[in-house]
């Protein structure tokens, strides 16, 4: 076990599970993963190997025994009929049969309809009236003289959640835990490896769970296929529900006026609408204008009398241009319904996550570590939802007043449901306060900026906040607009209308990559460009050709080439600088690291299949092993005078499916950036 694992275990004994145990359990077992880890959980909560295998056993044999699969509905109501009694593991939907005064159960996969229902389960459990609750359940089968009546019996109901928890021994485990462990035990809670995730991956991950610790909280994601936006809703928490295809009626949503019957937002702490965009989409006008109200005001009403909930709304949806294009063209909204594509509705979405940032799911992003069992960080998170974090940040921090109320309320919202995930007792530092500031306040800045291209009605905002302490500004910008400022000036932003406005200090931006055009004696020596986090379109190409260009000898120096990926950038280094040398010439490059302590035989092997292939080519590649123990600093020099600065070395990709017939591992300007900032120097007389 790592670390982290054997810190979670030891702070979390009998809540914790080995993530990848659930993977390999569910197979063919169409059940959500907080089902597969109660089991787990009762089975398998420990460190030792014989007693997992042992457990995981037991899991199986359970699951085999009375899960019930559809294709095997008539063989269990059968056994049933025969034995008299058998426990089931099924979702349960109940309905009131208002003429006979009874609740009604049916069974998803077990076919059986109209079986009667205590009340008092109904008082303990309300959500089986609405969407289906998956439960364990003691069927008995009874024939009755009466046909009309129902032979068969819930004998005892029991929900898939946990029972119960001590929120005070939550807080003390979570003390043992710094900010980046704790961030890690909730990326392996929800099944990822930390490892392969940068800080602002992780923290597009986390706002996904914002709904289910912020009351009443609205979040927007629209991204491309595969990157597992709709997983955690189906899976994470009994009380979430998913619905597919983006269409509802307002009866199921809100309220039934011929029964009176609250609907799921009754019921439900979030509502995922999984494939939202989509022009093709029938919606309902009315639809749109009650859920307006709703996300504004809390409250709902459909003729009779109004309603208040308290469930979060979460859209998904996918998106079929490029960032740029959007930027270029359009807006972020494109794909959305028309009816949905109202600035009315959209200015209550208090957060827009750019899907586009995540990375796509394949199997090297999964954990093989321990979690906490997902019911039971569920549970906490319900219980964060009546605590009240929006204002913490005013102790350090102050908006300015230029923003609206809505804007102000988003930016609250995503900080307070940020600050209940990671700081859940309400401590922490000044610049991890501010981390979760920004992020907020970029989120909903990406809401506003792409509202004030569809209407012309509202007016542009800056984005700033500023330290009470000493009254420094800071502007926050999305990375899109950093990236691509010529593309994201649209409509102009009111810096660029109000030229007597004081000048933000802001901290360092994406400057835009160099030019592969550029020549040497175009360069500018002393330049400075931060590679922003999660960000794509830059390579080695837009970043070092034209530095290297003219060289004769390039030494990289770099004491962290020891993975097979790193092996690899210098190899694509070396088909930067091969396509740049003329025909007939050659350039020496030589590669000073140091020896991987753990697998040193691999490195070297690795290291020297670089120097075969590149013999008899344009480039003599060599590299050497340096054992100095401070040898930390990275940098390309070349004997034409260029020194170039890495503080992350060649190594700020963030990891890529080499394997994969994906674009990304044939293109570096399709990955995503790890934050890193490069300059260019002149080390030679004359640039002195």
């Amino acid at each position: 076990m790592s670390d982290l694992d054997t810190k979670i275990n030891q702070h979390f004994a009998g809540l914790a599970v080995r993530k990848d145990l659930t993977k390999s359990l569910k197979g063919n077992a169409i059940v959500p993963s907080y089902v597969l880890e109660f089991l787990l959980g009762q089975h398998c909560a420990t460190d030792d190997p014989d007693l997992v295998e042992e457990g995981v056993n037991r899991v199986r044999d359970i699951l085999a025994k009375h899960f019930v699969q559809r294709s095997q509905a008539g063989l269990i109501r059968s056994n049933i009929k025969e034995r008299g009694r058998h426990k089931v593991i099924d979702k349960l939907a109940v309905d009131l049969n208002d003429k006979a005064g009874v609740y009604e159960a049916t069974f998803t996969n077990l076919g059986l309809k109209k079986v009667p229902v205590s009340s008092d389960y109904i008082k303990k459990h309300p959500k089986l009236l609405v969407g289906g609750v998956w439960c364990i359940v003691d069927m008995v089968y009874q024939a009755s003289e009466n046909p009309d009546d129902s032979p068969w019996h819930i004998d005892t109901l029991k929900p898939i959640q946990v029972s119960r928890f001590d929120f005070d021994e939550f807080l003390k485990a979570r003390a043992a835990f710094s900010t980046e462990e704790w961030m890690g035990l909730l990326m392996q809670t929800i099944g990822f490896n930390p490892e392969m995730l940068s800080r602002r991956g992780m923290l597009l991950q986390l706002i996904r769970l914002v709904a289910f610790c912020e009351r009443n909280y609205n979040l927007m994601e629209l991204g491309p296929k595969g990157t597992g936006k709709s997983h955690i809703y189906s899976e994470f928490s009994p009380h979430g529900i998913l619905i597919s295809g983006g269409e509802i009626t307002m009866a199921k949503l809100f309220v039934n006026n011929a029964s009176g019957k609250i609907g799921l937002v009754g019921y439900w702490d979030c509502i995922c609408f999984d494939e939202f965009a989509g022009k093709d989409k029938r919606v309902d006008k009315n639809l749109v204008d009650i859920m307006k109200n709703y996300m504004a005001n809390k409250s709902f009403s459909r003729g009779i009398e109004a309603m208040g909930a308290e469930a979060s709304m979460v859209f998904m949806g996918n998106t079929k241009k490029s960032v740029p294009y959007m930027l270029k063209h359009s807006h972020f909204f494109e794909q959305l319904p028309d009816k949905y594509i109202d600035s009315a509705f959209l200015d209550r979405i208090h957060a827009f996550a750019p899907g586009w940032e995540v990375s796509p799911i394949r199997n090297d992003l999964f954990t093989n570590g321990y979690g906490l069992i997902v019911d039971y960080l569920a549970e906490i998170l319900r219980s964060l939802r009546a605590k009240d974090f929006g204002h913490m940040f005013e102790t350090q921090f102050q908006i300015d007043s230029d923003i609206t109320t809505r804007d102000r309320d988003g930016v609250m919202k995503t900080f307070a449901g940020l600050m209940k995930l990671i700081h859940p007792s309400g401590e922490c530092t000044k610049e991890e306060m501010a981390e979760l500031v920004s992020f907020a306040m970029e989120c909903r800045k990406r809401v506003k900026d792409h509202i004030l291209r569809i209407d012309e009605t509202f007016e542009p905002k800056s984005f700033v906040y500023r330290e009470r302490e000493n009254g420094k500004r800071q502007t926050v910008l999305t990375p899109e607009e950093a990236q691509y400022p010529s593309l994201a000036a649209f409509p102009k932003r009111p810096e660029a209308e109000d030229s007597n406005r004081e000048e933000p200090e802001v901290d360092l931006v994406a400057a835009p990559p160099p030019d592969d055009t550029e020549t040497n004696d175009e360069l500018q020596a002393g330049e400075h460009v931060v590679v922003p986090e999660n960000s794509k379109g830059y390579s080695y190409q837009r970043l070092f050709a034209a530095h290297l260009k003219g060289a004769a000898k390039i030494t990289i120096r770099d004491p962290y080439v020891r993975q097979f990926w790193q092996v690899r950038n210098v190899l694509e280094l070396l088909h930067v600088i091969h396509s740049g040398i003329p025909d007939g010439e050659e350039v020496e490059v030589h590669l000073i690291t140091q020896s991987d302590p753990k697998q040193p035989e691999k490195q070297d092997k690795n290291l020297n299949q670089v120097v075969d292939t590149m013999q008899g080519s344009k480039v003599n590649f060599t590299f050497e092993y340096d054992s100095d123990p401070s040898f930390h600093a990275r940098s390309i020099t070349t004997d034409t005078g260029w020194k170039v600065t890495l503080d992350r070395g060649l190594d700020f990709f963030q990891p890529y499916d080499m394997k994969a017939l994906s674009f990304g591992a044939m293109s570096q300007e399709e990955r995503m950036t790890r934050s890193c900032e490069i300059t260019y120097l002149r080390l030679d007389s004359e640039a002195d």
